[in-house]
């Protein structure tokens, strides 16, 4: 790790220039909802250097071990997949009617450019939208599931199907990655390739500095979050762990049309996010934010009312109870394709997550009766 030269704040730089190039080949490659392994592959390929070993479970999930043999077993977690689309109907005109893989917002998708994923490759559509000049003098309909299409260029439902493309075929956006003002990570699915990228860098570290752990270290790329956190449901049962610390994102409240009565007051930039929530362990939770004033590392505060939202909870609620906590990474614009996260705030979730890891003792006991 080194430090910015001229940073008044001495901000620890994490991410460096090889890594950085693995977060934009991972974010740049699409990873939909139940069609993850690409993107896993990707991930277990860069992760390898700095594991004993890796598995990956009947519906995808990756995972990285290091002291696999150990009783012990800590999970650092986030989870691969992005929201998207299937195709639900083509039309004998040759136009295709969509509905939601994950929480994909209409609103967003006219005018934008698609890929169909087929199985001979990818087929580019748009979402068509009628022009300005042809909605004068009538009510604006707003778009919505039952309005938006695509249009892949062709005039006939057998032109469509002569493609590849059927229904249930996956579509994902062809936005890509990019650094704004050398200060913002931007493109889609930063949540929450992100979060794999956070944990990945995790392990990095624990290699280059040499670091050995008292417990068996699980890092846990889960698959099929946005439907309902199905993956991390699966592997928590697998590896029945004592002790999971997951990361995802959450939404950056400073920008407009965003109340902050109800969805609390977080910005990109000033630090990693810690939930308070009935599926956050208490105990592990001070760990963290202890962790955090010791390392000098800026956090937030986050109540999630009755759940999280997020992978913690079923790692929270499985094999009878296991203690589990969530760092978030605030985010700008998120289920959209222009996903906004702080440089340095990526930083300092990764050096948290590392610091914590390093405070945890062998057989550590959360408990709150001792």
């Amino acid at each position: 790790m080194t430090k910015k030269k001229d940073d008044k704040q001495a901000h620890v730089s994490v991410v460096n220039a090889n890594s950085l190039q693995f977060l934009e080949a991972y974010i740049n490659n699409p990873s939909p909802t139940g069609f993850e392994y690409p993107g896993q592959k990707l991930w277990l390929d860069y992760l390898k250097p700095y594991i004993d070993e890796s598995f990956i479970d009947n519906y995808g999930t990756a995972v990285g071990v290091i002291n696999p043999t150990a009783e012990f077993k800590v999970v650092i977690e986030a989870h691969a997949d992005e929201i998207s689309w299937f195709v639900n109907y083509i039309t004998p005109e040759g136009l295709i009617y969509v509905i939601r893989n994950g929480g994909s917002d209409h609103q967003i998708a006219p005018s934008k450019r698609v890929n169909i994923h087929t199985e001979s490759g990818m087929v580019k559509a748009v979402f068509g939208w009628p022009a300005i000049h042809t909605r004068n003098g009538e009510k604006e309909e707003a778009p919505a599931i039952k309005n938006i299409f695509l249009d892949c260029g062709c005039t006939t439902k057998e032109e469509v199907e002569n493609l590849g493309i059927h229904v249930g075929c996956v579509i994902t956006y062809e936005d890509e990655f990019m650094v704004l003002n050398d200060r913002y990570y931007v493109g889609r699915a930063l949540d929450n390739r992100v979060g794999g990228f956070m944990i990945a860098e995790v392990a990095r570290l624990l290699k280059e500095n040499k670091k050995v752990l008292p417990f068996g270290l699980y890092i846990v790329n889960s698959v099929q979050e946005e439907i309902g956190l199905r993956g991390a449901e699966m592997i928590a049962h697998r590896i029945k762990p004592n002790v999971a610390i997951i990361t995802d994102v959450t939404h950056d409240t400073s920008t407009p049309m965003i109340s902050k009565i109800t969805q609390g007051d977080l910005a990109c930039g000033k630090g990693p996010v810690v939930s308070y929530a009935p599926a956050v362990q208490t105990n592990l939770n001070k760990l963290l934010i202890e962790t955090a004033k010791e390392n000098n590392i800026p956090f937030q505060r986050q109540a999630s009312s009755r759940s999280t939202g997020t992978d913690t909870d079923a790692f929270a609620y499985s094999n009878g109870g296991v203690p589990s906590a969530l760092i978030s990474l605030p985010l700008r614009y998120m289920h959209t394709t222009v996903e906004m996260t702080h440089k340095e705030d990526v930083d300092n979730v990764i050096s948290l997550i590392y610091h914590s890891l390093l405070n945890i003792e062998k057989d550590h006991d959360f408990s709150y009766f001792k």
